[in-house]
């Protein structure tokens, strides 16, 4: 299905000597008013079941409900946003309300029992797929993390330990499933060839940020050091210059559908998670390498037709299995808009800043919706919307409001500095 577009595109960061702190304050407002004004309130007032508890995520266009069906992962990411938007931009009641009633929903029907996550419950809360998606654990760890800080914030400390024990737990659960993600619910045949992927160590460089304050030091390190290596020594292969979805339990190329697969999207996510790493460890070597790889990796995908970011590509040029592989995506565009700006904060990359300004001028024309609140998700490869939705199976209350929560505040202290 194609739907108009809107013409207006949003006017772009012009970074001259002398006018940088006003066009960075100008932008920061743009992306502030689209979180706090529409995107959020549209989360807040269309998906939350007040029957039965947690989230519909299945939404059109308007945010009419078009199916019931309840996905963890998507459950625990919108906890996790309202957590985070209570603990960073203000403590509204609301944020924290519709965080609680998520999580006691994900806490009574989300798991086996022992903390093994589903993949998706109908309505009431029943069980749907069996646990063999990691993401289910990994969002759950981040959401009961948040929400335990936002809980204590707000003086309810015998549910803060609670939430932040099932963070904890889980993590650890989601730790030892690094060699076999999928554990029991594995389709591949025993002894089929041995692969691993990029998706899991790139998360988890995500995650052990989020719940830095409930682990001991020295765990912490570790795992911050054992993803990292994963990332940067492993799955990022220098004689590419790309990062590769996909290796042999060995470490090396595989020529196969998977071992030639590229995301472009989910690299580039992963470099602000470096970026954030490196921060936080004081490793400037660190940051500008993920920087690097950012704008090598947002070069290769980039669309020289039609531009846009590609879904999938084939480090060999080969065709892809994938149908979707040419479409153009909106949590791919809000990441690379996030990773572009932070490295523009933390180095002074000009590049980045010319980036940014040609990334922010495609998302917003291509997925901003001028007549309902919320982001269309999916685009053909000319920038043509394919579904009108707001929200379903893959796409909810994250990617969007992420997005916009974290260029607004880089934008906002790149205004600060002048």
């Amino acid at each position: 299905m194609q739907e108009k577009q809107s013409s207006k595109v949003i006017t772009p960061l012009h970074h001259r000597e002398g006018q940088g702190g006003g066009s960075f304050k100008e932008l920061a407002q743009l992306y502030k008013s689209e979180l706090l004004d529409r995107v959020v309130p549209f989360w807040l007032n269309k998906s939350q079941d007040t029957e039965f508890g947690g989230y519909f995520t299945c939404l059109d266009r308007d945010g009419s409900v078009y199916d019931t069906d309840k996905f963890i992962w998507l459950q625990g990411r919108e906890v996790w946003m309202f957590s985070k938007l209570y603990n960073t931009v203000e403590p509204r009641q609301e944020w924290l309300d519709a965080a609680i009633q998520g999580a006691e929903f994900l806490k009574k029907y989300g798991h086996d029992g022992n903390l093994n996550w589903y993949f998706a419950l109908d309505r009431e809360g029943h069980p749907l797929v069996e646990p063999y998606n990691i993401f289910s654990y990994t969002f759950a760890v981040i959401a009961f993390g948040q929400l335990s800080i936002a809980l204590a914030t707000a003086g309810q400390k015998e549910r803060s330990e609670e939430y932040a024990s099932i963070a904890k737990r889980t993590f650890d659960i989601v730790l030892s499933k690094t060699d076999n993600p999928k554990g029991r619910w594995s389709k591949a045949s025993p002894g089929a060839r041995a692969m691993k992927t990029f998706d899991l160590p790139m998360i988890l460089c995500n995650v052990a940020l989020e719940i830095e304050s409930l682990l001991e030091p020295a765990f912490l390190q570790k795992a911050i050091d054992d993803c990292l290596h994963e990332v940067m020594d492993v799955f990022y292969r220098p004689e590419l210059g790309l990062i590769v979805e996909a290796l042999g339990k060995d470490g090396n190329l595989v020529d196969s559908f998977d071992g030639r697969k590229l995301n472009p999207g989910h690299a580039i996510e992963a470099m602000w998670f470096v970026m954030d790493l490196g921060k936080r460890l004081n490793r400037p070597e660190l940051i500008k390498q993920a920087v690097d790889i950012c704008l090598q990796e947002v070069e290769y995908g980039w669309d020289k037709e039609y531009d846009g970011v590609f879904y999938f590509m084939d480090r060999l040029g080969k065709p892809r299995h994938e149908l979707e592989f040419d479409q153009k995506l909106w949590w791919v565009h809000l990441e690379t808009l996030i990773s572009l700006i932070k490295g523009y904060q933390l180095t002074g990359d000009e590049r980045c800043l010319r980036w940014f300004e040609r990334v922010h001028d495609y998302t917003w024309s291509h997925f901003r919706d001028p007549d309902y609140p919320e982001w269309y998700g999916y685009l053909n490869r000319q920038g043509e919307v394919l579904l009108p939705l707001k929200g379903g199976k893959w796409k909810g209350c994250f990617h969007v409001p992420r997005g916009l929560l974290n260029v607004w505040k880089i934008l906002e202290d790149l205004a600060q500095r002048g």
